[in-house]
């Protein structure tokens, strides 16, 4: 399992079949006022289903039914371990249709259906198998009081949550909110995005069947402007989870004051740094962080796009970067050899392709990369694009392209290099490259990151929680810190 080489895919493509209905209440239901979307696929640029878009009825619908389900208890008031179980069964479901769900992805947003199975949807599965082995060991406490006092501080879940979720790892994403949301015991409403509406409601249908109740998970996919406006305006929504642009994030504080006061918790992108000193593994630290830049069309929050390196190796630094994104080429998703796929949309390529052309015309060198043909003439390819003589104070080394372009920076001294590295509004990961303990120590303090990975990238597990700083946000996700925001503290008193 967990080897694409292994699937027909084809015939997995060929019998696939997508959701269309937002699922509210434990079923697919037709939508009263959203209208529909039209998704296209990126891969070939060919029409998917049509799909019944969720309005603001719709939306009030599904928070209806995750209140009324949190209301009488149908999970809430399930043990700790009932809890656990029935997420260890949802996990196997999605084990048992892991094919499905993978090609899914792979249609909707042009992920290489490789990385869709062997990364995304084994992160999916494996996120809910955490979440299950830890509803039951989570301890409340007894503060030491007078001896005629009984004192608790209690862990209750928030009620209902809403989750909103980016198109980039739509599965992956929706797990760090829903599973940790429902470990403790709430309701949960997700809008995924518009790109990937399907892998979520599939995923719907798969925890229902599994032996969710029905109401506890509710999915409508829909405009970001209708039905995640709505979701984040609702007056009866107790949190509000979300990873994606900053301008909507700050959109989202603003529904939230406009509304109930609810929580907010957001995760906003970045602009990554991979600071290599002169001591590093030099080669091994420029081929990780290409990588890492072109991994996923390079539509990741965490995409190590600046690549700072000392000006005494920008020349050797250029021409590695530029053999590894020769490495990367586009290819069919569909394939399982493929390891670099579709950008997700027509309009996002375009996006991307601005921001190259912008930094050429302000100075920048463009040593590779740019439009490609690609495998189908429709299709939204653009292959990793490597610049040089980028300037810390250009567009491209400040704001996030969420697309495969690696900037090249140079610096004297290490803090210069750390004062590049800080120079940009985000702040959620960053990586540094050395073989001093010293520096190790010393400059991953001073990086302004919420996770900075020394000599590697994108490591960790469930237990490190991942988050930002600064314009990233401050949602945290993974690991036990991420069930604070689906819990509230409560204190009781108890005079004897």
């Amino acid at each position: 399992m967990f080897n694409a080489q292994d699937v027909q895919w084809e015939r997995i493509f060929r019998d696939l079949s997508l959701p269309t209905k937002p699922f509210i209440g434990g079923a697919y239901r037709p939508s009263e006022d959203g209208g529909v979307l039209s998704p296209r696929a990126p891969r070939d640029g060919s029409a998917l289903p049509e799909l019944e878009a969720a309005g603001v009825a719709d939306t009030d619908a599904a928070v209806v039914a995750a209140r009324e389900a949190f209301a009488d208890g149908r999970w809430a008031k399930r043990s700790p371990r009932q809890r656990g179980e029935t997420l260890r069964a949802v996990a196997d479901g999605l084990f048992a249709n892991a094919e499905v769900l993978a090609a899914t992805i792979s249609l909707e947003m042009g992920k290489p259906v490789r990385e869709a199975l062997e990364t995304e949807v084994r992160a999916l599965i494996n996120v809910f198998r955490w979440y299950s082995e830890a509803t039951d060991k989570l301890l409340d406490e007894a503060p030491v009081v007078p001896h005629d006092v009984v004192s608790l501080v209690t862990r209750e879940p928030a009620g209902v949550a809403g989750a909103i979720v980016p198109w980039n790892f739509p599965l992956t994403m929706l797990a760090w909110k829903l599973a940790p949301a429902l470990a403790m015991g709430n309701s949960v409403v997700a809008k995924p995005a518009e790109y990937t509406p399907y892998s979520a409601l599939l995923v719907a249908r798969i925890a229902y069947e599994a032996g969710l109740p029905e109401g506890v998970f509710n999915v409508i996919p829909g405009l970001g402007t209708v039905a995640g406006e709505a979701l984040a305006l609702h007056p009866d929504v107790d949190v509000l989870a979300f990873t994606g642009s900053g301008p909507v994030g700050r959109k989202l504080l603003s529904y939230s004051a406009q509304s109930n006061g609810k929580r907010v918790y957001l995760e906003l992108g970045g602009k990554t740094p991979s600071v290599v000193l002169p001591d590093a593994d030099f080669e091994k630290a420029v081929r990780t962080t290409a990588a890492g830049c072109f991994y996923n069309q390079g539509q990741m929050c965490t995409a190590s796009s600046r690549l700072i390196v000392h000006q005494s190796q920008v020349e050797l630094a250029n021409e590695i970067a530029a053999d590894e994104a020769a490495r990367h080429l586009p290819g069919d998703p569909f394939s399982p050899e493929t390891g670099f796929g579709a950008i997700a949309s027509a309009q996002h390529l375009d996006k991307v392709a601005g921001f190259v052309e912008r930094a050429v015309a302000d100075g920048a060198y463009l040593l590779s990369g740019g439009r490609a043909e690609g495998p189908f003439e429709e299709g939204s390819y653009y292959q990793p694009s490597v610049l040089t003589q980028v300037r810390p104070d250009q567009e491209i080394a400040l704001q996030e392209v969420f697309g495969p372009v690696l900037s090249v920076l140079s610096y004297e001294t290490p803090e210069e290099a750390v004062a590049i590295a800080n120079s940009t509004d985000y702040g959620l990961a960053a990586s540094l490259w050395t073989t001093d303990l010293s520096h190790a120590h010393s400059l991953s303090r001073e990086i302004q990151a919420g996770v900075v990975w020394v000599n590697c990238f994108e490591e960790g597990d469930m237990t490190m929680p991942f988050g930002g700083v600064k314009q990233s946000g401050y949602g945290r996700d993974k690991s036990l810190h991420a069930l604070d925001k689906f819990s509230q503290l409560k204190s009781t008193w108890i005079q004897l």
